[in-house]
């Protein structure tokens, strides 16, 4: 069913303190090829984020500097407003300079659609995981969520006869086949009700990896058809 970020993320991961310089901060990155990286203060708690577009900003600003100095003498950082966020990382000399902060964090029991919500609202690649102290239990990326999608097609079939059809009281599982094709799973045969069929091929949709559900049970009562929200 629905996974919590804890299934996850990665646990081993990889940070920086707050007063590691600009150049250790880069060497880090590069050592363990990764994009990002956490930032945290003497407790162990998540101060803030760095990320490969932080670190450039030094040579952006370079660039911009020589070029507003040698053609617009006295003009130099003048298309950046002093004290804006990018000036500032332009000029950091140590992680916590550089770091955005508050990085975006979740806790572990967060569900992955929820996790999946939040990259999207706050436009970033990757949640930092915390636990209830505030201290860094791990991170999630986006390459993380897609595994869901990769899982076997044995795997899904099994998954949804054992923890989805088999506990299932109102519906005689045996009467019901499941075959997945490619992340697709159809269901075959029949249930008592058509509510029943209906809630099967639900909750088979909600399985972890299932791209969609192709429901082709029969039902013996139609119990839907006469039923009218009040």
């Amino acid at each position: 069913m629905c996974s919590n970020v804890r299934d996850m993320m990665t646990r081993d991961v990889v940070s920086v303190p707050t007063a590691m310089t600009f150049k250790q901060v880069a060497r880090t990155l590069v050592d363990h090829a990764i994009s990002a990286v956490p930032v945290v203060d003497a407790g162990g708690a998540v101060a803030g984020v760095v990320s490969e577009a932080d670190l450039l900003r030094k040579e952006e600003f370079r660039e911009l500097y020589y070029r507003e100095f040698y053609e617009a003498p006295g003009r130099a950082w003048g298309g950046y407003a002093t004290g804006t966020a990018a000036r500032r990382k332009a000029e950091a000399l140590t992680a916590a300079d550089l770091m955005t902060a508050p990085a975006v964090t979740v806790r572990p029991d967060t569900s992955v659609v929820r996790a999946v919500r939040m990259m999207d609202e706050r436009g970033v690649k990757r949640l930092l995981v915390v636990g209830d102290d505030g201290r860094l239990a791990g991170i999630v990326s986006r390459s993380d969520l897609l595994r869901l999608f990769v899982r076997d097609d044995r795997d899904l079939e099994t998954e949804i006869r054992e923890k989805v059809l088999a506990p299932a009281r109102w519906l005689a599982a045996d009467t019901v086949a499941v075959a997945a094709d490619d992340g697709v799973v159809t269901l075959t045969g029949h249930t008592r009700t058509r509510s029943g069929a209906e809630l099967a091929a639900r909750m088979a949709a909600r399985v972890n990896g299932v791209v969609d559900v192709v429901n082709r049970l029969g039902w013996e009562e139609d119990d839907l058809s006469s039923w009218r929200p009040r």
